[in-house]
């Protein structure tokens, strides 16, 4: 697969969101099955794998890092801080920040994290003291790069000044493309690399999310206001155009919709996830599909044209 950088740290052009194996969709996939996954992504060429402490929480980390742990060497590894969970509240405290990154690399079995992002923004705690903490593990050897993931264009050039920020990781597809006012021109001034998350909408762009559907309680689909059986049939021409286009172009819906991500730069590596190895395959194929041009116009324009109902996330998400 193509390599693409985030700020100087080289990733497969497309990377793997785990999250989905251990949290939020569902009980957790069996433990071999989650490793299996994981590896047969890195058999057919990605190279990122991006977790969290708060998936689970800590049980995606384990199950990453004993997937990962044979070809450490060979991957980049993302993590992220910024949470206690009992009970669940936000801490970007300095000396949190270090209890938690020795707690991770255990789980992870490495000696060290390749990116580290902080989870949200943390109002309690300057975007400086974060950064100058992350910066001061970087020293240490026990962090490479630093990331900030749904922060606002302001703390991203804050947190820049202090330490050097090689990723900015949010919410981004074609239903939510918030961070084209500030947050993208923002990391391409600073040379700071883009990761969407959801990049194909939590399933919803690649259609099979279908009219009327509903969500189990463990799903997290089951309480964001864009899931509601009015936001999802209201937001079906944006699905509708994704598999005009597809069909055109003769590939998936899923695979129309990060072809347009990574068309909108060089330096965006979407993380789309799926608990099926044939999704996932599915996925990384994404990578060998040309838009041009006219191609990509015609999608912003057209999409533009659909406005999205309902909130994304739990309805209270905003940059900080």
């Amino acid at each position: 697969m193509d390599k693409r950088n985030l700020g100087t740290l080289e990733v497969s052009a497309i990377g793997l969101g785990c999250m989905g194996l251990s949290a939020n969709y569902g009980d957790p996939v069996d433990t071999a099955h989650g490793v299996a996954l994981i590896r047969g992504a890195y058999a057919q060429g990605v190279t990122f794998f991006d977790t969290a402490e708060a998936y689970g929480p800590f049980s995606n980390e384990t199950l990453v890092g004993e997937a990962l742990e044979p070809i450490r060497d060979e991957v980049v590894l993302s993590t992220k801080f910024g949470f206690e969970f009992d009970p669940r509240q936000l801490n970007s405290r300095p000396d949190h920040i270090r209890t938690v990154v020795d707690q991770m690399l255990q789980r992870l079995r490495t000696d060290h994290i390749d990116l580290l992002y902080q989870h949200r923004v943390d109002p309690e705690v300057p975007i400086e003291d974060v950064a100058g903490t992350v910066g001061d593990l970087v020293a240490e050897g026990k962090v490479k790069h630093f990331g900030l993931s749904e922060a606002s264009a302001d703390t991203i050039r804050r947190a820049h000044a202090v330490h050097p920020v090689a990723a900015v990781q949010s919410e981004y597809s074609l239903w939510a493309r918030d961070p084209e006012a500030d947050v993208l021109p923002a990391c391409e001034e600073l040379g700071i690399g883009f990761v969407p998350w959801s990049p194909l909408g939590q399933g919803f762009l690649t259609g099979t999310v279908g009219s009327g559907e509903t969500f189990a309680a463990n799903d997290i689909r089951s309480r964001f206001p864009r899931f509601t059986a009015e936001a999802l049939d209201a937001n079906q021409p944006i699905v509708d155009l994704v598999k005009e286009m597809a069909e055109r172009k003769q590939v998936t819906p899923g695979q129309l919709a990060l072809a347009w991500l990574l068309a909108k730069s060089p330096t965006i590596v979407p993380i789309p996830g799926s608990r099926r190895t044939e999704r996932v395959t599915e996925n990384i194929r994404a990578a060998d599909v040309t838009l041009a041009a006219d191609e990509i116009t015609e999608i912003d324009v057209r999409s533009a044209e659909v406005p999205v109902s309902g909130a994304r996330g739990s309805g209270h998400e905003t940059y900080r």
